[in-house]
């Protein structure tokens, strides 16, 4: 039986090997480079206020079981609490990793009597606004938990847009990921939060 010989020979077929594997190499880490596009300020700035923002939802949410909500504003609340204090983490952890400021999370900071409302993170209730739902109780709490909870996520989707509309910004992976999934997420909310809404009982101070 007749044996195949390369026409390159053996140190011929070597060599090819190796030019396939480097350049096979070399793609790979230019698909690397680019999916670890630069991040900019904008990032660093959207990264750290929604920490803010999403502590806020985290305190208003928390305080379902004792203020009398229902057990379907109890089941939502819980899925918010959840959800954000993992994307806190997450958002904690990439402001970490490229040693920026790195914000605690802690909504007690961003409430405090007198603030400027003009200084805070579209859509986040002010400390009046904070005061009015941690009042309220039962159906009560329900219809403003709700009001002001679209109002948040509403402002969430605003910074979403900002960011997005930033030169250079959101390019990078993780931050596109993470707001991309912001947006949907908190775009599906709303529309359940509009409809749990609709069909609560009128009555009571408005917001």
């Amino acid at each position: 039986m007749r044996q195949f010989r390369s026409p390159w020979g053996t140190n011929g077929m070597l060599l090819g090997l190796a030019v396939l594997v480097s350049g096979s190499a070399a793609h790979a880490q230019s698909a690397a480079d680019s999916a670890r596009a630069r991040y900019v300020a904008a990032d660093v700035a959207f990264m750290s206020g929604m920490i803010h923002h999403h502590a806020q939802a985290v305190l208003m949410a928390g305080w379902a079981p004792s203020h009398g909500a229902s057990q379907a504003i109890r089941a939502l609340c819980e899925r918010i609490v959840v959800g954000q204090r993992d994307e806190i983490a997450l958002m904690q952890r990439w402001l970490r990793d490229r040693h920026e400021t790195v914000p605690d999370g802690d909504a007690s900071h961003d409430m405090m009597p007198g603030m400027d409302p003009s200084s805070m993170m579209p859509g986040m209730l002010t400390a009046d606004q904070l005061a009015q739902l941690d009042r309220a109780r039962g159906p009560e709490f329900d219809r403003l938990f709700l009001t002001f909870m679209i109002q948040h996520h509403q402002g969430a989707i605003v910074m979403v847009d900002k960011l997005f509309g930033s030169q250079g910004a959101g390019e990078e992976e993780i931050v596109f990921r993470f707001a991309s999934d912001v947006y949907a997420d908190q775009t599906t909310e709303i529309d359940r939060m509009q409809k749990m809404l609709a069909v609560l009982p009128a009555g009571g101070q408005g917001p």
